[in-house]
């Protein structure tokens, strides 16, 4: 298939999406027609398989931000698609526009008409560059190796309640990947590897994709790494790469709850040829309180009353997490299981305000009564003796 095939090919109508479609829709779009054209579930469906492979090769440029970006330009650029040709394309040669040839092997690479022959600039080798995998001096697979990000880690840190309530910050230590000491992260003993002559240091390698373009993959060779040990360093056997263990304070922010799992960009493995570092995730486990609970920034708690302070109602102390306790007002007749609320005595949110204290009333009984006791018990019940507090219920039930 030529450039001008592979540029007029409708990606997105391959896929069924719109061209605003985010990355989700896309992946959505692709899996849908991947697991309906899959030659293991079409066998002998040639129909069935090229539209497998258009699905892939749209999903290999449109899938990728970057190519997408550069397949965009491109269309834009070419009207969408279609070869046009500028006013005057004729030109001496007495070419119209009906039969207009257009080369675009003029435009990677080549050098008639000068850097600004067509009028474009010199600036298209570098919107196509990378979509259809040319490289040349100075451009993203132009001989060398490329950087490379680190790799991301993840690792766990357990919590007391209160710490998970108000936040902390915790000592986290942690192994990753990262350069070698012992060779400088070379591989070679001597810290003089050799250019891979598979991939000529670029650390991938190309392959058909179908369509007409190539794909990249990692180097068998070198394992990406564009360099191949002549005498392989003991400790990262050739790799450049080994395990390096460090401790780090890590701040975990309040209000985290328990299973949650927090992403530090830039704090996982070195990346390396001055590529970024990778992220770290922490899975944070949160220890149980014998007195409070969660329930998103707010906590609870649970708070015993007797018969007379809910009957009569009063003031009641109540305890707070890490604070002195706060005092709340019981209405007369209030129930057991009835819930307040203290306001900002909750745990901590991202923006320093604090969620509120929710405080479940619960009438204890008493287990053991004194003989006064017992006869004012006695007492009270013969003076509300015509009470039935569950005629309500049993009328109720009763139903239309």
């Amino acid at each position: 298939m030529s450039t001008k095939d592979f540029i007029e090919k409708d990606y997105y109508k391959v896929l069924g999406v719109p061209k605003d479609a985010t990355e989700a829709e896309i992946k959505k779009a692709y899996r849908k027609l991947a697991r309906e054209n899959h030659p293991d579930a079409n066998r002998g469906d040639a129909t069935a398989e090229e539209r497998f492979k258009d699905a892939s090769e749209a999903y290999d440029v449109l899938g990728d931000p970057k190519r997408r970006k550069e397949y965009d330009e491109a269309r834009s650029l070419f009207g969408n698609g279609g070869f046009r040709p500028g006013p005057g394309a004729g030109g001496a040669g007495g070419q119209g526009a009906g039969n207009f040839n257009f080369d675009l092997g003029d435009l990677f690479g080549g050098t008639q008409g000068g850097p600004t022959a067509g009028g474009f600039g010199g600036g298209i080798g570098d919107v196509f560059g990378g979509l259809f995998n040319r490289g040349g001096p100075g451009t993203a697979t132009g001989g060398r190796a490329q950087p490379r990000r680190g790799q991301d880690v993840e690792s766990e840190v357990t919590l007391s309640f209160t710490e998970a309530a108000d936040g902390a910050t915790v000592p986290l230590r942690m192994s990753s990947s990262a350069a070698c000491k012992e060779c400088a992260g070379t591989g070679d003993k001597n810290g003089t590897p050799r250019v891979c002559p598979t991939c000529v240091g670029t650390g991938q390698v190309s392959r058909g994709g179908g369509g007409g373009f190539s794909l990249t993959d990692p180097c068998v060779d070198c394992k990406g790494r564009g360099l191949i040990a002549e005498d392989p360093c003991e400790v990262c056997k050739g790799s450049g790469r080994a395990t390096s263990s460090r401790t780090m304070q890590v701040r975990i922010p309040a209000g985290v709850s328990d299973g949650q799992r927090i992403r530090l960009r830039g704090k996982g493995a070195p990346g390396e040829r001055g590529g970024p570092n990778g992220d770290l995730y922490v899975v944070v486990h949160v220890d149980a309180h014998p007195v409070f609970g969660r329930r998103g920034d707010n906590l609870t708690v649970t708070v015993p009353v007797t018969y007379p302070e809910a009957a009569l109602g009063g003031e009641i102390r109540v305890p707070t997490l890490g604070g002195p306790p706060v005092t709340l007002k019981l209405p007369p007749g209030t129930p057991s299981g009835r819930t307040m609320r203290a306001r900002g005595k909750g745990a901590a949110r991202k923006d320093g305000t604090r969620g509120d204290l929710l405080v479940t009333i619960e009438v204890a009984v008493p287990k053991d009564l004194s003989d006064k006791a017992r006869d004012t018990l006695e007492s009270y019940r013969d003076a509300t003796a015509g009470e039935d507090p569950r005629a309500a219920l049993f009328e109720a039930a009763k139903g239309d």
